[in-house]
């Protein structure tokens, strides 16, 4: 991009409606993320994290405000288009790892690129990278059931990756795991940004917020500070 931003938002706003009740859970809203930043969105429940992120990652759309992807506004997207921009642009990673239990661990991380009409040798390669690049290249066999939480959220993240996205998604990828596979997931997505990876991660922790460089906090759906790392 020609002065590096990946992702704008401005004065973006989330209403909720439920029966004559509105809920705000943006209001506001400005942000900016260029390539290759490590950005964390911090705050309490309720303050509207889980909400950016899902508006970032076209899971949902804004009630008023813009977002421009890679240059392009995604206002006017139809529903099909924005599956093609969350299956190639965008990688998610969840706090419940989300995959399929019928499938091995190589079937997961590939299902993804077959929604590409990719060939079947690229999808091999593609899918051996991701697994490799989070160490779970030895379970390729292995369904869900037979890993631990921390392997379970290693191969998400490798699905995640093995699109090549522009942007990972993480919303609150440590929240189901205990102190050393948090550590060790941290310490991966630490890794992937030091090789070029943009991340923007959701995450109540302040202890994981500062991994990133610069993170965003909000407070009732508002931007309240936002601090920059120093290493």
């Amino acid at each position: 991009m020609t002065d590096g931003t990946l992702i704008r938002m401005e004065n973006i706003t989330k209403v909720f409606y439920t029966d004559e009740v509105e809920t705000h859970a943006l209001s506001g809203v400005h942000l900016e993320i260029r390539k290759g930043e490590y950005v964390s969105i911090a705050g309490p429940s309720g303050s509207g994290k889980s909400t950016l992120l899902a508006l970032i990652g076209l899971l949902d759309s804004p009630s008023d405000g813009t977002y421009t992807l890679n240059e392009h506004s995604v206002a006017q997207l139809n529903i099909s288009e924005r599956s093609r921009i969350r299956n190639r642009e965008i990688g998610f990673i969840f706090q419940s790892f989300n995959l399929i239990g019928d499938l091995n661990v190589y079937e997961n991380v590939e299902l993804p690129l077959t929604y590409r009409g990719m060939s079947s040798t690229e999808r091999k390669t593609r899918v051996q990278q991701a697994l490799e690049r989070v160490g779970m290249n030895h379970r390729t066999k292995h369904y869900p059931s037979q890993l631990s939480g921390g392997q379970q959220q290693r191969v998400a993240v490798a699905r995640a990756l093995a699109g090549s996205p522009s942007i990972l998604l993480a919303d609150e990828p440590t929240g189901n795991l205990d102190s050393r596979n948090a550590e060790a997931v941290m310490d991966l997505l630490r890794d992937l940004h030091r090789e070029g990876a943009t991340i923007c991660m959701v995450t109540h922790d302040p202890r994981f917020a500062s991994h990133a460089e610069r993170q965003i906090h909000l407070f009732d759906g508002r931007v309240l500070e936002e601090t920059v790392e120093v290493n």
